[in-house]
C-alpha cells in the first residue's frame, strides 16, 4: 500500500476556491494548505470547496486544520459554513462525525467535475520542524476544544506535541 501524502490541486474562479485532495491527506500538507486558504481569504475569497472524491483517508491533523480554518473563517457566525466538503468517502465522513466536527462543514456530493483548471498547490519554503509541530498541536487542541470526547483520544498526542514544540524552540535558540 502506498503511503505517500495527498496531492493537492487548487482552482480559483469568481470568488470561489476549489481544492482537490487526492490520496492520503495528512499533516505534511497542512502548513502550505493553511497558508493558501488564509491568503485567499484575506484577498476576498469567501467560498471554499474541497473535493474529496479521490481522498482515501484524512489524519486527525488534517481534519483539525480544516476544522480550525472553518472556525476562523466563520468568525463565530452561525450561518452557512465557509468550507464545503464534497464527495467524502464513507471512512472520512464517519471520522468527521465521530470527532464531532462535521457541523463545521457543508457536506455533500457533486455529479461532475468542479473545474478543469486545477493546478498543484504551490509549495513554499519547506516548513520547519517546529512549524509542522505547532500546526499539529494547534489542530489537535482544536479537535479537543470542539468535542470534549476528543480530549481523551488526543491528550497524549497533544502533550507529546507540546513537549516537541518546546524542545524544538529551545533548540532553535541555541
Amino acid at each position: 500500500m502506498e503511503n505517500t501524502s495527498a496531492k493537492i490541486l487548487v482552482a480559483v474562479f469568481d470568488r470561489t476556491v476549489c481544492v482537490q485532495v487526492n490520496g492520503r491527506a495528512d499533516f505534511t500538507s497542512t502548513v502550505d494548505l493553511k497558508k493558501l486558504i488564509t491568503e485567499l481569504w484575506e484577498r476576498g475569497y469567501s467560498h471554499f470547496i474541497f473535493d474529496l472524491c479521490d481522498c482515501r483517508m484524512m489524519d486527525s491533523t488534517f481534519m483539525g486544520v480544516l476544522a480550525g480554518i472553518s472556525l476562523q473563517l466563520s468568525n463565530g457566525k452561525a450561518d452557512a459554513p465557509p468550507l464545503e466538503l464534497l464527495n467524502a468517502c464513507p471512512r472520512v465522513a464517519e471520522t468527521l462525525e465521530n470527532l464531532g466536527v462535521s457541523h463545521l462543514f457543508k457536506i455533500g456530493d457533486s455529479t461532475g467535475p468542479i473545474s478543469d483548471k486545477f493546478e498543484p498547490l504551490a509549495q513554499g519554503d519547506p516548513a520547519s520542524r517546529v512549524e509542522v509541530a505547532r500546526t499539529c498541536l494547534e489542530a489537535h487542541r482544536t479537535l479537543m476544544e470542539l468535542n470534549p470526547g476528543n480530549a481523551q483520544k488526543f491528550k497524549d498526542v497533544a502533550q507529546f506535541l507540546a513537549e516537541d514544540v518546546k524542545r524544538l524552540e529551545i533548540g532553535n535558540q541555541k
